[in-house]
């Protein structure tokens, strides 16, 4: 069984081996939710795909996925 200290600020590190069993990168996103005394966390899976360039993203890219979205929504 894994600990985590919470801090000052209510936050707590996920140990790095549960972080590999769940695939848990930054930027993504958990739920949580509470069963009795439990906190229950969840690895939330996105169902549209991350833009991940290598690189800091730029203003043309941000245009380019809005306009790749909106001719999805018109297929």
């Amino acid at each position: 069984m894994e600990r985590a200290k919470v801090t000052r600020n209510y936050q707590i590190t996920i140990p790095s081996s549960i972080r590999e069993i769940l695939g848990i990168k930054e930027g993504d996103i958990l739920e949580f939710r509470v069963e009795g005394n439990t906190i229950v966390v969840k690895k939330v899976e996105s169902k549209r795909p991350r833009v991940r360039l290598g690189r800091p993203l730029t203003i043309e890219d941000i245009d380019e996925s809005i306009e790749r979205g909106l001719n999805e929504n018109l297929s």
